[in-house]
């Protein structure tokens, strides 16, 4: 991990997540009766973790009630009722951490209570939570369906693909992270969001692929629907253990990447099995199943090799190569940039 190095302002300080999920809680009562209600992306990440780390937590003394819940939900709900916080824990990339911190309802942890703290690199060594895994963000694409993508130009100048991509909106992060990139390579930087909305003009067929969310994808691609989309190397290694043919591409203008972390909310009731709960997550015993399909997340506990698959996608030499958006950039035009894209798809 020595060539993996990030600013503060990369890995500390960045946005969003969209779409509601229904939450439907699994308890896991531990001998002291005291609890962490832990916030955790749906699918894949709900799955692994309540399989995964409620039974670790139950083994420190502690329960784990899992609630699937995108970031940007998260941050609503938390910031609806900050004096009761619905939630011990929060799971986010960085441009959620950002507006949680300016919110004030996530705090500074004491890694003096985390015992496997000392297994993770400086990097991944959060004063607001310990990252968990790394996002890698590319091309999924089907190869029965259409040739292997070169990149985010080839999906729009390669007839190949017309009809068959799907995009979704900006209150995705995996969205967010193709659009700053599409930014500099048809306009003038990341921020170029008129370039942008410009070459979806001059595609309309590609404003009918636009969904509401990734997992809506998944299904369309499933369905055999669509072909293509933006995703993480998550959702492929998500399509490929239910058997379907995806593959993964990091685009030729370099694969965005985002860390993921595990934040103690201001006010969280159960103190101790939060803390429980993040110490279970970067333990070796998580990481050694969670880095396995269907989850294939990328390992921060330095004693937990990568397997070939994710090696595939990226190593930990290349982490410091991947494209870290600048999130707080990003926070300050995303809503209008929400706005003109969605009046755009309605036409």
């Amino acid at each position: 991990m020595n060539d993996f190095k990030m600013t503060r302002r990369h890995f500390g300080l960045l946005a969003a997540g969209v779409a509601a999920a229904s939450a439907i809680p699994f308890a896991a009562r531990a001998a002291t009766g005291e609890t962490a209600v832990a916030a955790t992306f749906p699918g894949n990440w709900e799955d692994g973790y309540r399989t995964v780390l409620s039974p670790l937590v139950k083994e420190a003394g502690y329960g784990l009630t899992i609630a699937p819940s995108m970031a940007q939900d998260q941050l609503a709900k938390v910031m609806a009722s900050p004096g009761n916080p619905p939630y011990d824990a929060l799971l986010m990339s960085p441009g959620q951490m950002a507006v949680a911190i300016d919110n004030d309802i996530i705090e500074k942890i004491d890694p003096s209570r985390l015992k496997n703290w000392g297994m993770l690199d400086p990097a991944f060594q959060g004063e607001y939570g310990p990252t968990v895994t790394i996002e890698v963000n590319g091309i999924a694409y089907n190869p029965d369906l259409v040739p292997r993508p070169k990149g985010y130009r080839d999906l729009f100048e390669n007839p190949a693909y017309s009809g068959l991509v799907s995009w979704t909106g900006f209150g995705s992060n995996t969205a967010v992270m193709a659009y700053t990139e599409m930014a500099k390579i048809f306009g003038s930087g990341p921020d170029d969001m008129d370039a942008v909305f410009k070459v979806f003009k001059e595609h309309p067929e590609h404003l009918k692929g636009v969904v509401d969310s990734t997992n809506h994808q998944m299904t369309l691609f499933q369905q055999g629907e669509i072909a293509v989309f933006m995703c993480s190397t998550g959702n492929v290694a998500r399509l490929k253990s239910m058997g379907l043919k995806a593959e993964y591409v990091a685009p030729e203008s370099g694969a965005p990447a985002a860390p993921v972390n595990i934040h103690l909310t201001k006010g969280a009731k159960n103190l101790d099995a939060a803390y429980a709960y993040m110490d279970a997550a970067i333990s070796k015993a998580a990481q050694d199943k969670l880095k396995l399909p269907p989850t294939e997340m990328f390992p921060t506990n330095k004693d937990v090799a990568l397997t070939p698959e994710i090696e595939a996608y990226v190593t930990r030499e290349q982490l410091g190569n991947m494209v870290y958006p600048d999130w707080v950039a990003i926070n300050k035009s995303r809503a209008d940039w929400i706005r003109q894209f969605d009046a755009l798809v309605a036409g």
